[in-house]
């Protein structure tokens, strides 16, 4: 038996607004939403949103999400290496701004990332990130959209 692509969200650090999004898709599309998180998360009733709460430590809702992904479900992280780990079990990676990690792009962005640890490990600042804008949200809706159109098509 083959089940139906869900899609998986790193929710420690998802931001609200991606949250909200991927509820209502839950509901349009009728999609398995689950969030995995080391908090307790407050959802909307619905019978295809969840969430999982899994201990505190290092990787541990990471490696909860590399568990239980499967080949063609959509992983949302901000992780690189769990996108990586995802991308390796044939599931989808996308940032919540949007970007999607790709089998071509994630050992660059593994590199990029390691290398802006190291700086920072020398005492460099780096920055964060910036503020997420209502362009973020739309880019992110719009990947969405595009695996949406692939998961209508298993049903």
């Amino acid at each position: 038996m083959t089940t139906r692509p869900q899609i998986w969200v790193d929710a420690d650090a998802c931001p609200a607004a991606i949250k909200e999004v991927l509820f209502r898709a839950a509901e349009r599309e009728q999609v398995h939403v689950t969030l995995v998180a080391n908090q307790w998360l407050r959802t909307p009733p619905s019978r295809f949103v969840r969430a999982i709460q899994v201990p505190g430590g290092f990787d541990v809702a990471d490696n909860e999400i590399v568990d239980r992904v499967s080949a063609g479900d959509l992983v949302v992280t901000q992780d690189i290496p769990l996108a990586a780990a995802v991308i390796g079990k044939g599931a989808l990676a996308v940032h919540p701004r949007g970007e999607l990690y790709t089998p071509d792009t994630i050992a660059q962005r593994l590199s990029m990332r390691n290398f802006m640890d190291e700086l920072r490990g020398a005492g460099v600042d780096t920055g964060g990130p910036a503020a997420f804008h209502a362009r973020d949200k739309q880019a992110f809706a719009n990947q969405l959209d595009r695996w949406l159109v692939r998961f209508r098509q298993t049903r």
